[in-house]
């Protein structure tokens, strides 16, 4: 009986990895979308976010059979919990992907727009999303410390674009279209920052058994 609820397990960890692949892909897509105000790639995500949907329920009844099948001992009922608020936090961040790539699909913003630092938020967003999988993955709690702490680093950059925004439209140097359009963008990839702190949040929670006091901690919508 625990050889198969091992090899279920497995099978948890197995898919958990192949969303948060799927998450990867949809934000890298969404923002070479954007980088290069390509249309076309920016409803590919789209394809990437009826995956990851269609993953989150396929996990959910996954732990749902470990917990009603199997008779999971504490730390095991931690993981499963904590797996099941995970993927919540996994299809939000699909879900924000879709959201950049609608924005994309607009046509307000054009490859030859200045996106300021947008790409580099982007890469520091997909960051933390792999590093909180991976984290879950190898039952890492240093490098689930380390994803909560990096959540300043994408803070900083939405900052920075915000100011940078609201200087440009002081200046008249940018359209009001434009700038809503891109600050809109900055803040979903901060959203998602928050979704892969709250992952790592639950990392630690499987493996300590209670959720650690930490300010930075963010209850998110989508």
């Amino acid at each position: 009986m625990r050889s198969k609820f091992d090899q279920q397990l497995a099978l948890l960890h197995r898919e958990l990895i192949t969303m948060g692949a799927l998450c990867e892909k949809a934000i890298g897509l969404s923002a070479k979308a954007l980088d290069e105000g390509d249309q076309k790639k920016a409803g590919e995500v789209f394809d990437y976010t009826v995956q990851i949907d269609q993953k989150e329920r396929d996990i959910e009844a996954l732990c749902m059979r470990l917990l009603l099948q199997q008779q999971p001992v504490a730390k095991d009922l931690r993981v499963i919990s904590s797996a099941l608020k995970m993927v919540t936090d996994m299809e939000r961040i699909g879900d924000n992907s879709g959201d950049i790539a609608e924005i994309v699909t607009m046509g307000h913003i054009t490859a030859e727009h200045d996106k300021m630092n947008i790409r580099d938020m982007a890469l520091a967003t997909i960051k933390m999303v792999t590093d909180s999988i991976d984290a879950f993955v190898k039952n890492d709690m240093e490098l689930a410390k380390a994803v909560i702490a990096y959540d300043d680093v994408v803070d900083g950059y939405f900052n920075r674009i915000k100011t940078a925004l609201i200087e440009a439209l002081g200046d008249h140097n940018a359209d009001g279209e434009y700038a809503l359009d891109l600050l809109m963008i900055a803040k979903y990839f901060e959203r998602m920052g928050d979704h892969a702190t709250n992952i790592a949040q639950w990392v630690l929670f499987s493996i300590l058994g209670r959720h650690e006091d930490d300010e930075r901690s963010k209850e998110t919508g989508r």
